[in-house]
């Protein structure tokens, strides 16, 4: 008899991350890594430096290290402290009307 070894997961992450993760927090988590994610790509297109951000935006540069590796939950001020200097801001947009690109 060839027994197929099961994971105590399940099948896979994605099935896991459904059970696991309500919709609403899989939404929330997809949003905050769009963000972040146009925050290092805006400051890499900019070629400024974390410390260089620092000076910009009065954010502490410990902790744009700790947000661009996601050890951290900003607050929405922080977050538009760190944007404008990189010349971006937050709209808010419809649901559905974006593929959350922030």
């Amino acid at each position: 008899m060839n027994k197929t070894a099961v994971s105590p997961v399940g099948d896979s992450w994605d099935t896991y991350k459904e059970n696991l993760l309500t919709p609403e927090e899989r939404a929330e988590i997809t949003v905050k890594a769009a963000l972040v994610g146009e925050i290092v790509n805006a400051r890499h297109e900019t070629g400024l430096t974390q410390k260089q951000l620092e000076a910009a935006s009065g954010v502490r540069q410990p902790i744009i290290a700790r947000l661009e590796k996601g050890t951290t939950d900003p607050q929405l001020s922080t977050l538009i402290k760190l944007l404008a200097p990189l010349g971006k801001t937050l709209a808010v947009v419809p649901v559905g009307k974006t593929k959350h690109k922030v």
